[in-house]
């Protein structure tokens, strides 16, 4: 097998950072953004979440079709680069245009709709393309797992560049704010895509010339059991750890006020970005010492705990900054590590497949994971504003939108804006405040001991299976199909 030149590993991996920039602001930010700025009314902003909701049950059949479409591919610029680089470019016009156009009530929710449609497919032509890409360069376990650490350690760069530096920024002038972000992360997400795209040396293609149809596609979806086991844990897993982040921006101005909640955000994230990326640098010297299953096993424990932890915050825990920010640190961390080991046993049912059937299906196998994560942002979406409406806090960030707007118009300056909110937030009743908070830990706590109790369960394909066969495919006449 012939070995990853540096080029090949740097290029690909340090792109990574421009896509996750461009994925963080639409992921964590465009509904702050729709909730903080355009003053909707609830049934409005019911709606819209409506639509992400409809539209990533769209990607349940876009993202695989996606997959067919570039497995099917034979381009003179490679298998995955004409798929990377145009779906980049079209996604980040989309990005630009859903921060900067704002048309009012319920023309914006329309033209929410159809943007936000347009940016799951112009991304989906990126992702697919860009993920699928990682197993092809190489079947060798100890070399995907460096790949896999250090593209997540650029993905913690690019998430974390973003996530922490937009909460203190925001407040007082949002909307302008917006769409300067807009634009320079859509920038990013071009230039280090290209990077990907011109510094990648494919590997050639050996898979089967055949195309793969449709009905192929949910024929290799379905036959590979460890490939269902192994997705849908990976759909709840990433229901479960969104949110705690998604929530972060409303729970900081609920607890501590819109001027300073925004500023405390950014010691939340930097706890986000510590715990990520210390597991990820940490993730291979640990697979090599323990099997996936004690990693698993240890992740899980420590992840209830600390939800567990953050709930008493304040209530049966000191209400201390350091102690909430030592809290998500240890979510934070472990929830990177669950992640990790989930992404390689996800990847490893590419051999396992192949091994079985006699096919090789880099695309289509790694849709499963963009599937996952988009639904899991669209379900995230939806129970976020169920909590929301039904706390009454969304009932006070409609205040605060309309203030947000008068000071886009010039008619309020910020340190008013910062005042006039807190004023607003001041007036939330304490039981509001926890049922935020108990949504907050509730639904993750569920999704991530559910994911844990399927693999367990129904994931068999063991380090030592995979090693197995891999040999087996490396030297066919030393092995036979199961």
């Amino acid at each position: 097998m012939k070995p990853l030149d540096n080029r090949t590993k740097w290029s690909y991996c340090v792109g990574a950072t421009g896509r996750d920039m461009a994925y963080a602001l639409v992921s964590m930010y465009l509904l702050l953004y729709v909730q903080y700025t355009m003053n909707l009314t609830a049934a409005q902003f019911s709606v819209i979440t409506a639509c992400m909701v409809a539209c990533m049950v769209w990607d349940a059949v876009n993202d695989p079709m996606m997959g067919i479409i570039i497995e099917n591919s034979h381009l003179k610029w490679g298998k995955y680069k004409p798929w990377i680089l145009m779906g980049c470019i079209l996604n980040a016009i989309v990005i630009v245009c859903l921060f900067t156009l704002r048309p009012t009530g319920w023309g914006f929710v329309a033209f929410y709709g159809v943007g936000y449609l347009l940016w799951g497919m112009t991304y989906t032509m990126n992702d697919i393309a860009y993920w699928g890409m990682l197993p092809s360069l190489s079947s060798d376990a100890g070399v995907r797992n460096t790949l896999v650490t250090l593209m997540s350690v650029f993905i913690c760069v690019g998430q974390f560049s973003v996530a922490a530096i937009v909460p203190t920024i925001i407040a007082g002038n949002a909307v302008q704010t917006y769409r300067v972000v807009a634009l320079v992360v859509a920038l990013c997400f071009i230039a280090f895509q290209t990077l990907t795209v011109l510094g990648v040396r494919e590997r050639e293609r050996t898979d089967a010339v055949e195309k793969v149809t449709l009905r192929g596609m949910f024929r290799i979806f379905f036959r590979n059991d460890q490939l269902i086991a192994s997705g849908v844990s990976y759909l709840l897993f990433n229901v479960g750890q969104n949110l705690l982040f998604l929530f972060g921006v409303n729970f900081f101005y609920v607890e501590f006020g819109y001027a300073n909640g925004g500023d405390l955000v950014f010691w939340f994230t930097l706890m986000y970005g510590l715990g990520t990326l210390i597991s990820q640098a940490l993730f291979a010297f640990l697979s090599a010492r323990f099997t996936r299953a004690q990693l698993l096993r240890a992740a899980v424990v420590c992840i209830l705990a600390g939800y567990l932890a953050f709930l008493g915050f304040g209530y049966v825990l000191p209400r201390s900054v350091v102690l909430l920010n030592a809290i998500a640190f240890v979510i934070f961390f472990f929830q990177g590590l669950y992640n990790l080991v989930l992404l390689v046993m996800v990847n490893n049912t590419i051999e396992y497949d192949e091994y079985r059937f006699h096919e090789r299906h880099d695309s289509i196998i790694s849709a499963v994971r963009s599937f996952a994560v988009k639904l899991a942002s669209g379900v995230d979406q939806g129970l976020s504003t169920l909590v929301l409406i039904v706390s009454g806090v969304y009932a006070v960030s409609r205040q605060i939108s309309a203030l947000e707007m008068l000071s886009n118009e010039g008619s309020l300056d910020k340190s008013s804006v910062l005042a006039q909110a807190d004023a607003c937030l001041a007036g939330l009743d304490p039981s509001q405040a926890f049922k935020l908070r108990f949504g907050m830990v509730l639904i993750p706590v569920v999704t991530i001991l559910a994911s844990y109790l399927l693999l367990r369960r129904k994931y068999t394909l063991t380090e030592q299976e995979y090693e197995r066969i891999v040999k087996c495919l490396n030297a066919p006449e030393e092995g036979s199909e199961q």
